[in-house]
């Protein structure tokens, strides 16, 4: 017999024979009409669960992790406010059933059961994924990846304070909000969990303002993997910086007081606090999973007993809000009407198309308030003696460090984030001065963290910023590449593009660094942005471009709420010179703060029709200098910067090699999984041009002389262009 047929056969004997589990009375703030409310949404929980399983076994139905055993947390959404965000475990449906109650208009009931159906008419998700999730709720959809949704529940948390001192347009969350952030005693114990309290713990120590409530729902399990007893409260009652509590969430009266208790604690000290709830998980982890499998049957059969809905019944009838023949038609009112709803439910559309799934992994674009940038005076101020310097060819490195000046003074809401990006400016002074422009609250030196700076960008662009953090080195964010692809990139998609996290992620990468730091500090390879839905991946090769094309990038997140990373070559921030010693060919003026590279436009250098090379980054720059040797042996070549990596540029690409006889592609990334591949077939598809690559080898790079050993050169694309040509080297 299913696990959950039993329960809910146990709870209907043992109500009407009042064989109800002892406990301590009801005590405390919460009222009796409250506390039925929180019955009724415990109720509803348990049925939704138990039709969940209905529905899939009848193949109208696609997830069965349900939340029966956590009914507890209707208490904790009862003593929040609505406009607390929440970024909720996939175990608390009671949660967002309870806070629907709390706002006027809503048909939760409704709502799940078309999430359970898939059905496109899903008010969150537009049947892409079962997520618990509300725009009106302030509940913003999470994935499946464990712990991954605690880093951006510091950063947006964080954000509450910021926008008190700079306030961004599209500002989401009041000023006295405080941030909700819960997960399973298991998840607690991942890295990205364990990032997140000690980014917490961090921020609190230094007195910044951190509105977070962290709630674990300890039920002592992990699929099934046990957790040792007392291993949570051992964890986390003495850490520094973090507030603990705890309560028994089988007794919603105790649970709604020590919430009560944890909430006010966290707003009016603005610091974070950890709220430990002890709580059972009934029927196993999912419809799939059979726990007697794994745990021995009585061991089962005492949690069962332990039902949480009985516990409520006792507390119920003890503070004579309810009797326990009243409580039980509830439950089976609700579980009839669940069943009703249900079977209209599942007669709603569901998605057919690929069009219809894929339709909400670009955001939809936002209005923003027309600027006409700073004034004069204003860039006087902040610039200072840089003014002066305009008029002259400067590196890369400058120019970038310019276009961000202008940014953050046109637009007030763009906030830096990242290692060393305040004081120090940088690893390789890209962020100089912006410390002493902007202030701490706009240049955050953040711990050396990749996922809690990542975090901390997602959270605060859910509050109306514009963050702009940074990795110091594209080695580096593989730390946190899920921060990218399990939560910014997918925020759109799995919400129907009701919440979305834009930023612009500044990124030191590539190779040809000499002699410096080998493969940590030159990462050759973008596949894992490259193959992110939505994301969109920038990469210039001179000064001039990147000016433009990070304030596009800017544009994009700000207007059409993107997710946007800019790769900065990290071998192209000091290049002066391209052919020759003091030529300063590789050097740019400041484009003027009005001048764009639109997402799309690729770079053209050259109108030869013998041969395209089509590149990007360093590979422009040394294709720059094999076009240069074969001219002067009467080669007539163009080199075409592909600028745009993700999405490829593909129609304008197509056009830059129209008239040409012969196609190079030269890719700094790696043979297998690089940019080549797209090109390559982009190209097949397209034109009819005989066309090679030449690419990086696979391998990670080396560090000393044989720096760029594994990486295109000048050389190698100017004997790879003569071969493709068919020309006698």
């Amino acid at each position: 017999m299913d696990r959950a047929d039993i329960v809910h056969d146990n709870f209907l004997r043992r109500v009407a024979a009042r064989d109800l589990p002892p406990g301590a009375p009801p005590a405390g703030p919460l009222a009796g009409p409250e506390a039925v409310r929180i019955f009724r949404a415990g109720c509803l929980t348990r049925a939704l669960d138990r039709q969940s399983r209905v529905m899939q076994r009848a193949g109208q139905g696609f997830y069965t992790i349900g939340s029966s055993g956590h009914e507890g947390l209707a208490a904790i959404a009862a003593a929040l406010r609505p406009t607390d965000m929440a970024f909720l475990h996939y175990r608390d449906a009671a949660f967002q059933i309870a806070r629907a109650g709390q706002v006027d208009g809503q048909s939760i009931t409704w709502d799940m059961l078309l999430s359970f159906a898939s059905s496109s008419e899903d008010p969150i998700s537009g049947g892409r994924h079962k997520v618990l999730g509300s725009k009106a709720l302030n509940i913003p959809p999470q994935t499946s990846t464990i712990a991954s949704h605690l880093p951006k529940a510091v950063g947006a948390a964080y954000s509450i304070g910021a926008a008190r001192r700079h306030r961004p347009e599209h500002q989401d969350l009041p000023d006295d909000a405080i941030v909700y952030c819960s997960f399973g005693d298991a998840s607690a114990n991942h890295s990205t969990s364990q990032g997140a309290f000690n980014t917490a713990q961090w921020t609190s120590y230094q007195s910044i303002p951190l509105p977070l409530l962290f709630v674990c729902e300890d039920n002592g399990i992990g699929i099934s993997t046990k957790t040792p007893t007392g291993w949570i409260a051992s964890s986390f009652q003495n850490r520094p910086g973090l507030k603990y509590f705890h309560c028994n969430g089988l007794d919603i009266f105790e649970t709604f007081r020590v919430a009560q208790e944890a909430a006010h604690y966290v707003r009016t000290r603005r610091k974070p606090a950890f709220l430990h709830v002890k709580t059972i998980r009934l029927y196993g982890h999912a419809g799939a999973d059979v726990p007697t499998t794994y745990l021995p049957r009585e061991e089962v059969e005492a949690e069962e007993a332990m039902d949480p809905l009985l516990h409520s019944v006792r507390l119920l009838d003890q503070a004579g809000a309810l009797t326990p023949d009243q409580a039980l038609a509830i439950y089976n009112e609700t579980n009839a009407r669940v069943a009703r709803v249900a079977g209209e439910a599942i007669t709603r559309p569901r998605l057919k198309t690929a069009p219809q799934v894929t339709a909400s992994i670009i955001p939809p674009k936002r209005a923003c308030k027309p600027t006409n940038g700073p004034t004069a005076e204003a860039r006087a101020a902040a610039f200072g003696a840089d003014m002066k310097q305009m008029d002259e060819p400067q590196i890369m490195s400058r120019l970038i460090n310019w276009a961000l000046t202008d940014l953050m003074l046109e637009h007030g809401e763009i906030v830096m984030m990242g290692e060393d990006v305040g004081r120090k400016g940088g690893v390789y002074g890209v962020t100089q001065k912006l410390h002493a422009r902007f202030g701490p609250d706009r240049m955050i030196d953040t711990l050396l963290d990749e996922q809690s700076i990542l975090g901390l960008a997602i959270g605060m662009a859910q509050n109306g910023f514009v963050p702009m953090p940074e990795i110091q080195f594209l080695a580096y964010l593989h730390n946190a590449e899920d921060q990218l692809r399990g939560e910014a990139a997918t925020l759109s998609f799995f919400s129907n593009g009701q919440y979305t996290n834009p930023m612009v992620l500044r990124i030191a990468g590539l190779g040809y660094q000499k002699g410096f730091g080998g493969h940590f500090h030159n990462d050759n390879s973008v596949a894992v942005l490259r193959d992110i839905p939505g994301l969109i991946l920038a990469v210039p090769s001179n000064g001039a471009d990147a000016a433009k094309m990070v304030r596009e990038c800017v544009r994009l997140a700000r207007e059409e709420q993107r997710v946007v990373v800019f790769l900065e070559p990290i071998a192209l921030y000091p290049m002066r010179d391209l052919h020759a010693d003091k030529d300063g060919g590789w050097m740019c003026r400041y484009p003027d703060p009005s001048e764009t590279i639109a997402l799309g436009e690729v770079g053209l250098h050259g109108d030869g029709t013998d041969l395209a090379i089509v590149t990007f980054g360093n590979g422009t720059y040394l294709s720059r200098q094999a076009e240069a040797r074969l001219a002067a042996e009467g080669v007539k070549a163009r080199v075409i910067d592909t600028r745009w990596l993700s999405p490829l540029p593909e129609e304008a690409l197509t056009r830059a090699v129209e008239g040409c006889e012969r196609i190079l592609i030269v890719d700094e990334t790696r043979r297998s999984g690089g940019v080549a591949e797209a090109l390559m077939a982009l190209f097949t598809e397209r034109t009819d041009v005989p066309l090679a690559r030449i690419t990086a080898e696979d391998s990670f790079i080396a560090t000393g002389p044989a720096y760029a050993a594994t990486m295109p050169s000048a050389d190698g694309i100017y004997l790879a262009a003569k071969d493709l040509l068919g020309v006698k080297k």
